[in-house]
């Protein structure tokens, strides 16, 4: 059974309209900071997004390799997002996942359909779009596809997509290869905090219970761009989160007060440091504050990857070694479920403030 959600945005911009329903027009105080992504993203006026090499993040010449970890710790506790290159998966086994993603999208909208998610029941992977959340009403111009990627054993592949062949095998791929892409990554992190090396994994969750989470984004275009965001500005709950996209523009990270756009680097793969792990760090590392641009001309699709600690079985606070009565600790202690609905609490909130 079908259970039929009112219109996906495919739906809408397919269907020749030239303005946007209420629902995707964001409040007056945001539209004033929504441009032209486009000429944004050639702009290079201002900050820009940190490109990291990751070559020489495991070589044999310590002052080499310290150079390279150096720069992917700036970069986590200047910014909290960067571009990694060079960071050891091939542009073959990329390629793959984005077509497979790709084709699945270009099927028709009832065949994505077969693969629905129902959130008013709980069952929130597969095929799906925003649904209003009562208080502020507001949707955002975009449809998805959510799935557990890893580890294997936790996965539910009934509800992957048959369709284009390939799919489950190219993600699969993908899922291993990053998972050991986040290992390191949190090595390094760890040692930035003084910590050893192994010790942010532990803290949420290692290879048994640390989850990979994948959301494929589809922005269709928007024939009032102006007018809407794909995705409204948030931060990530997860410890890590890494982003393919289709080339597209779109991302913006609100950086030092000003909506910076990042640019699009070949055969990169943009990072975030999520809430969990600026926790752990006590705000050493920063989640920052990002958001997505659509565009009237090209679809955008974006591929990001969650790294989340189990929900109720670890708590997240500041870790003893980075606080002292100089720097108290600046989050009290909550499981990861308890983060997630203190976050949504605030949000409901803000939007019912902004509206008396």
């Amino acid at each position: 059974m079908v259970i039929s959600v009112g219109p996906r945005v495919e739906s809408l911009s397919s269907s020749g309209i030239q303005s946007i329903p209420k629902e995707y027009v964001r409040p007056k105080e945001e539209l004033t900071s929504i441009g032209d992504v486009f000429a944004e993203e050639k702009s290079v006026e201002g900050p820009q997004v940190p490109t990291i090499d990751l070559n020489d993040i495991d070589s044999e010449d310590p002052f080499v390799r310290e150079k390279c970890r150096e720069e992917l710790k700036k970069a986590a506790s200047d910014w909290g997002v960067m571009h990694l290159v060079n960071h050891g998966i091939s542009d073959d086994v990329i390629d793959r996942v984005k077509k497979a993603g790709a084709a699945f999208f270009e099927l028709p909208i009832e065949e994505k359909e077969k693969y629905a998610n129902d959130q008013a029941s709980g069952k929130i992977q597969g095929y799906g779009s925003k649904l209003a959340n009562n208080v502020s009403g507001q949707l955002e111009w975009e449809d998805y596809f959510f799935h557990l990627i890893f580890p294997e054993d936790k996965r539910d592949l009934s509800i992957w997509p048959k369709t284009p062949t390939d799919y489950t095998e190219a993600t699969s791929e993908y899922a291993r290869l990053l998972r050991g892409l986040a290992t390191k990554i949190m090595k390094v992190l760890s040692l930035g905090l003084g910590l050893e090396e192994d010790r942010l994994e532990k803290e949420v969750g290692g290879i048994e219970e640390l989850l990979l989470q994948m959301k494929i984004n589809y922005y269709p275009k928007c024939p009032q761009p102006e007018l809407a965001l794909g995705v409204e500005a948030h931060t990530d709950v997860s410890a890590l989160t890494f982003i393919l996209h289709n080339m597209v523009p779109g991302l913006q990270l609100f950086y030092e007060g000003k909506w910076v756009t990042a640019k699009c680097v070949p055969n990169s793969i943009i990072m975030h440091i999520g809430d969990t792990i600026e926790i752990l760090s006590n705000r050493r590392y920063k989640s920052i504050l990002h958001r997505g641009l659509v565009n009237k001309e090209k679809v955008r699709i974006s591929w990001a990857v969650f790294c989340e600690p189990p929900k109720e079985k670890i708590i997240l606070k500041p870790l003893p070694e980075v606080v002292s009565e100089a720097e108290p600790p600046l989050f009290p202690p909550r499981t990861f479920a308890q983060h997630i609905q203190h976050k949504l609490f605030r949000k409901s909130q803000d939007a019912a403030l902004s509206k008396e």
